[in-house]
């Protein structure tokens, strides 16, 4: 792993990333010969992962040679089996309790097709004590200097402005927060100007806080800008699907092209590619390498099956091909 932890090594090692999933699942794939309705589909033997945003994040660094404390809330029965998953993967783990059951998620894949189906479960309602529980255990976790990821979605009873309310947290403490989310959540922290350190999005997310369509790339990176100088965040990342990445930040405006590689899942890849980035930043690399290391890392998740997320040397190979042109 040379090749790709050379790419984030500044030789003094790298801050500490925090990542932080409230809304984990046991991820479940599996496959059957074509997905009918209204007859039973046998399937094959599932493979059974740890699943969750930032537990997804945290699996990735690992792969690439990195280093990062998985914060996670789980419950329950299938809580405890996700958990003794993530002890066999070697993550640092702070776990705390969730309020429920930990929800599951099944991702089908029709070979007939080759299409995927994924079928994720709502996880067990939030209280707003357990909620403020949480948050003390991030602001607990957390050290200065640290990144700190928010990622996946939020469980049901956890309101849209937690990150709002975990900024103010952390405000004394020399922290950077990465937000990788969608829906109303994803809306009111561009709009209230949360001042994170990296808020990342998908074109439509973008088009609908935009309120028009963005073609082109141009459009894209105008759009990523207007909210770094709104006060969204530091740097502003928006995923374009096959046509790459686009970044905004005081470094400037980059575009990093996305890898041609044999789509077998992409399950994962969004985080894959937060994942890479995030390293490449707590090595202190500048924007355009962290944006080549995320789009290999997002990449080589996507060549395997399931929820399997990136083999290293796939991550080095593409990372040495990458292509990041300013924009």
């Amino acid at each position: 792993m040379a090749g790709v932890t050379g790419a984030g090594n500044t030789g003094a090692g790298q801050a500490p990333i925090l990542t932080v999933t409230l809304n984990p699942a046991l991820d479940l794939s599996t496959s059957a010969a074509q997905v009918v309705p209204d007859i039973k589909l046998r399937c094959d033997a599932p493979a059974v992962d740890p699943g969750g945003g930032g537990i997804n994040v945290s699996r990735a660094i690992s792969r690439i040679g990195g280093r990062s404390t998985a914060l996670v809330a789980l419950g329950g029965g299938t809580g405890t089996r996700l958990g003794q998953l993530l002890n066999e993967t070697g993550l640092p783990v702070l776990r705390i309790n969730a309020p429920g059951d930990t929800r599951q998620s099944l991702t089908v894949t029709d070979r007939a097709t080759e299409k995927q189906f994924r079928f994720v479960l709502p996880g067990p309602e939030w209280q707003p004590a357990e909620v403020s529980d949480a948050l003390d255990a991030v602001a607990s976790a957390v050290v200065p200097g640290s990144i700190v990821v928010l990622s996946g979605s939020n469980p049901p009873g956890v309101p849209d402005d937690v990150v709002l309310r975990l900024c103010r947290r952390l405000r004394a403490v020399p922290v950077r927060l990465f937000m990788d989310s969608s829906g109303a959540a994803l809306a009111l922290a561009a709009r209230a100007g949360a001042k994170l350190a990296v808020l990342r999005m998908d074109d439509a997310e973008a088009e609908e806080l935009a309120g028009r369509k963005l073609p082109e790339r141009l459009d894209t990176a105008d759009f990523a800008s207007a909210l770094v100088a709104a006060g969204a965040a530091h740097t502003v990342i928006i995923a374009r699907g096959a046509d790459g990445n686009i970044a905004a930040g005081p470094d400037g405006r980059c575009h990093v092209e996305a890898h041609r590689v044999p789509i077998v899942s992409k399950v994962g890849a969004g985080d894959s590619f937060v994942a890479g980035y995030a390293l490449a930043i707590a090595r202190g690399r500048p924007m355009a390498e962290a944006l080549g290391l995320g789009a290999a890392c997002a990449s080589a998740t996507c060549m395997m099956p399931g929820t399997g997320l990136c083999r290293p040397d796939d991550v080095m190979r593409l990372y040495q091909e990458r292509v990041v042109t300013p924009i």
